[in-house]
């Protein structure tokens, strides 16, 4: 839901905080993992700080989905590992 949020720009965390149904701590906690990996960028005004979505994380994030969605064949794979008979 944040991500959606922030689709549409910079966000300040009183704002994200209004429309999420979290607390202030729980908010602050799952920013900072956005922010630690790459996904979301975080700037200080004041007291409150601005989020926004990055460019360069969203992209490493999307290549590394597709990594671990993408099927693949084992060629080595035996019949005995692919079914649990």
């Amino acid at each position: 839901m944040v991500l959606s949020l922030l689709q549409n720009g910079e966000k300040c965390a009183c704002v994200l905080l209004e429309k999420v149904s979290v607390s202030q701590s729980t908010l602050s906690h799952h920013m900072k993992i956005l922010v630690d990996s790459g996904v979301v960028t975080a700037r200080k005004e004041g007291k409150w700080t601005y989020y926004s979505i990055s460019a360069t994380g969203s992209e490493h994030a999307t290549m590394l989905l597709r990594k671990i969605t993408t099927v693949t064949v084992d060629e080595t794979e035996t019949e005995n590992e692919r079914c649990c008979r």
